[in-house]
């Protein structure tokens, strides 16, 4: 069992019965000097920053009285998941509907637009245009190429690498 099975394991009892879930875990410098554990946490209505520090303490505490890491000295971190990370799971698509997402499917290609829906097994992803200059719109007419996806689309989600919110100030 690796580290972050290890840790996953012991997170088990202060993720309230799966109200919350473990988005991501990483343990970073294990050879030598003070190891990092970065543990991102979440739930459908959100992670309180007392919650995070709540359960930091507690583990802490365990993996301290365990010796987790033998003598090497560690520092853990538990908090959400920014804005900026990634949605990795079904529960932070439904948190996100009515969001501006972009999309980055497994064949490169990324599309931008609204989240309309989250369905078992994909995503609605209301496409917008991408704003092209008139040389561009030219010259994927005299290559023509297939028409660009527009409007309410499903994407699976398997055909998804990586989805992030976008931000907007407007």
């Amino acid at each position: 069992m690796n580290d972050k099975e290890r840790v996953i394991e012991l997170l088990q009892p202060y993720l309230d019965n799966d109200r919350i879930y473990v988005v991501d875990i990483q343990v970073a410098g294990r050879q030598g000097g003070r190891l990092k554990v970065t543990i991102l946490l979440d739930s459908d209505a959100g992670i309180t920053i007392d919650e995070c520090a709540s359960i930091s303490r507690q583990l802490g505490g365990q993996m301290d009285e365990m010796n987790f890491f033998g003598e090497a000295p560690f520092t853990l971190e538990v908090s959400s998941p920014g804005v900026d990370f990634p949605l990795t799971f079904s529960r932070q698509y439904v948190r996100n509907i009515g969001r501006q997402l972009a999309v980055t499917l497994t064949d490169g290609r990324v599309w931008k637009g609204t989240l309309d829906a989250v369905e078992e097994t994909h995503i609605i992803l209301d496409v917008v245009p991408e704003k092209k200059s008139k040389s561009q719109l030219k010259k994927e007419a005299l290559l023509q190429t297939e028409a660009p996806i527009v409007g309410p689309t499903p994407v699976p989600f398997e055909q998804i690498q990586k989805s992030n919110v976008e931000i907007s100030f407007k």
